[in-house]
Order: structure tokens, then sequence, then C-alpha cells
């Protein structure tokens, strides 16, 4: 009897020391990447900081700022249901901030710092050249050759279908060719936010004069819109090829199974090198700089020029592998750790409240609408003259008016096809830089 009272308090005292107590469970919480109470501890010295205006007025003050605000923000976007499946992190990220501004609930030294980070010590034009530069020069050129080959027909197909349709729309409801086609359909159809409207506003900014804030206000709206119709479709294709299965290949795109050999040739595991990332630090720094001096001779924004100096330098083997390896490092460190915070400081700079609401209207949502249900339904029908499966071939298409590599992941999770991300990165960065450089031509012609 006593060692059976012995047992059960032996037992009861080894299931209190098993359960964890509650500041255990509490540092089990994390936001982000960073357990709860330490994050509380970060977010009050910075907010204690501007509230006592000791916060510094620089890249430091503004990093503090931004990256609070977008790891916290960016988490509750990948965690509220619905919301995380149509690019929850870039909607809360872009707009809570903005709406605080519009609010006026941030104080003079925390807008200070966010405006000597964002606008003084250019971070966004640091953040476009690591993405853009690390993006494609970490593409397999395999996939980027022949990928391009096999979506070279539903790309353009989809994507004069989509003009088409948006600008018909747009007509309807009383917006100029000119404004539906640069300010709703292009941002659409341009690879998203990082890699498609920020170098379209630096574009549109040295053709036209005005603050590239000016134009990132006007395009965001329609890029972010776009990205839930287009996840929409995905998930309404997927019930579709569940309930004709003959439409689909599951996650195949050709008939005859020839984008094995795509498939199989994505990039191998990288062995990180914080060395060859600081050379990709350099490359895309030096990929910026050289688009600056070479608009200066060819007429062409800067920002154009870089894009196509990557991808002609990736196509023809100039550099050694690892510093490719190395950029693309640099890039995937950038776009992991600092895309939300880059939003945060957009949405509180670049996208005032006031000219959002302006812009939204019920014709602006079926403007934005058709844009992408004419390039998906032009996958969907292509495919038979491709050899393509239908459902494959139109959520393929379709990521070309996703919210970049975001959007993919989010397109290609909601028809719960991510082994088609290849396929998706050649629609979304190939045709987005395309887009891009072609909106920036038309655009100084017009002008």
């Amino acid at each position: 009897m006593e060692h059976a009272q012995q047992y059960k308090a032996n037992s009861s005292a080894q299931n209190e020391q098993a359960k964890p107590n509650f500041f255990t469970r509490l540092g089990q919480v994390k936001v982000g990447v960073i357990p709860l109470p330490l994050y509380l501890t970060l977010a009050a010295i910075v907010f204690l900081a501007a509230y006592f205006s000791k916060l510094p007025s620089d890249m430091i003050g503004g990093f503090a700022v931004i990256m609070v605000l977008g790891i916290l923000l960016g988490d509750i976007g990948l965690r509220v249901p619905i919301l995380k499946e149509i690019g929850g992190p870039a909607i809360l990220a872009i707009f809570v901030p903005s709406i605080l501004v519009f609010l006026n609930v941030f104080n003079p030294p925390i807008m200070e710092a966010v405006t000597q980070l964002m606008k003084e010590s250019n971070f966004l034009y640091f953040y476009i050249s690591c993405l853009v530069a690390g993006s494609i020069l970490g593409m397999n050129r395999t996939v980027l050759v022949k990928g391009f080959v096999r979506m070279f027909v539903p790309l353009v197909v989809g994507t004069l279908a989509s003009v088409g349709a948006g600008l018909l729309v747009g007509m309807l409801f009383g917006y100029t060719p000119y404004h539906t086609f640069f300010f709703i359909i292009v941002p659409i159809i341009g690879g998203g936010i990082g890699e498609g409207i920020l170098p379209l506003s630096i574009a549109y900014s040295a053709i036209l004069g005005e603050p590239a804030s000016t134009y990132v206000s006007q395009m965001i709206p329609a890029a972010i819109i776009g990205n839930m119709v287009a996840i929409i479709c995905a998930g309404l294709l997927k019930r579709l090829g569940e309930k004709k299965p003959h439409l689909t290949g599951n996650g195949m795109l050709i008939k005859s199974g020839a984008d094995n050999e795509i498939l199989s040739a994505q990039e191998e595991e990288k062995k990180i090198d914080f060395a060859l990332m600081g050379s990709g630090l350099l490359l895309a720094c030096c990929f910026f700089i050289l688009g600056g001096l070479l608009s200066k001779f060819v007429g062409i924004p800067g920002a154009i020029i870089m894009i196509i100096a990557a991808t002609v330098v990736k196509y023809a083997q100039v550099l050694p592998r690892n510093m490719e390896h190395g950029a693309f490092h640099m890039y995937k460190f950038i776009s992991t750790s600092l895309t939300w915070p880059l939003m945060v400081g957009l949405g509180m700079l670049y996208v005032p409240l006031t000219d959002v609401v302006k812009v939204i209207s019920p014709g602006y949502i079926l403007v934005c609408a058709s844009v992408v249900l004419a390039m998906v339904g032009s996958g969907y029908f292509i495919a038979r003259y491709m050899n393509m499966h239908p459902v494959e071939s139109a959520i393929v298409t379709g990521c070309h008016s996703g919210l970049g590599g975001t959007g993919d992941v989010a397109i290609l999770s909601a028809s719960n096809r991510m082994g088609m991300m290849p396929f998706a990165q050649i629609s979304t960065r190939l045709g987005g830089a395309a887009t891009v450089i072609a909106a920036t031509l038309l655009m100084k012609f017009f002008s």
C-alpha cells in the first residue's frame, strides 16, 4: 500500500514537472521566428525610444520600426484564415501602416526614421537591386531556356488577351486606355510588387517626372486585387480537375510528360557561403549602377536595363556559378527577412489611404478581375493546341497575374500543385520582366 502511494506521489510530481508552466508556454508562442516575450521586449524598446524622442533618425531607427511592424503584420497575415490564402501578409503590411499614418498614430520621430531609411538611404532601390539580380541569376539555365520556350505561347496569348479584356472593360467603366493599361493592367501582370511595381514606379518617375511614390500608390491596389482573383481561380480550377479528371495532369503540365526534364532541372541545394553573399551584394549594386550608367546613353530607365543585363548575363553564363549562388542567397535573405518590413515602409510613405480609396471602385475591381480571368482562360483554351493539360496550363498562366513569388506560392498552394513552381517562376519572372520593359518603352513612346 505504501509502495502504491509512493508511486502515485512520484507520478504526480513527474507530471507537474513535465507540464510546462505559464512562462514556458508563453515562450513557445512566436511572432515570426521570435519568441513572444522577446518580441514584446524589442517592440517596447523601439516605441519607448520613439515616445521619448530618442529613436535614431537614420537607418538604425528606420529598420527597427519597419521590422517590428513587418514581422508582426506578416505573421498575422500568415495565420488568419482566408486572408492567408490571398496574400494576407502583403495586404496587412501595406494597408495597416497606411491606416495608422492616416489616423496620426505614428509620432514624428517614427516618421522621420522611416523616411530617412526609405527615401534618403534608398532602401527601396537596394531591395529592388538584390531582388532582380538574385532572382534572375539564381534561376537554373535549363529552366530559364526550356521553360520559357514551353511557356512562350501561353504567356504571349494570355498577355494579349488580358490586355484586350482589361482595355475593353476599362472603357466600359469610363477609364481611358492609357490609364487602364499603365496603371491597372501592367501592375497586375508585371510580376508583383518587388519585381514589377517598384521598378515600374522608378521608370514612370524617370519618364513623367513625378516622384515614384505617386505611382506606387496608384498601382499596388490593382496588383493585390489581381492576386486575389488569381488565387480564387486556382482553387476553382483544382475543383474542376477533381470533377473532370480528363482535364488535369495532377501537377503535370505536358501530356507527354516532357516537362519532367524541366522539373528535374530545378536548382540543386546550394550551400550558403557568407563571403559569396557579400559578392552577391556587390553584383546587385553594380547591376543597378550599370543600369543608371547606360540609361544616360540609351534613354531607357536604369531599372529596366538592370533586368535586361541580369538576364543576358545569366543566359550567356558569363559569371562563375558560385558568384551566381552568392547573388541568389543574398536575394533569398533579403526577400525572406525584409519583404514585409519593406511593405510597411511603403504603406507608411508611398500608399496614402485617401489616394487608395479614390482609386478603388466597383468598376476598378471588375477591370482587375477581367484581366486575370482573360489570362487564366487563355491558358486553359490554348492548352489543347500545345499538348498541355488545360487545368495546369490555366494555373501556370494565371501565375503571370499573381503577386510575384508570394503570389506563386499562394496560387499553387490553393490548387495543390506546388511541384509546378519552376513553370510558375517562368511565368512570373520572365513574363513580368517582359511586361515591365514593354510598358516602359510604350510609356516613353506615348509621353
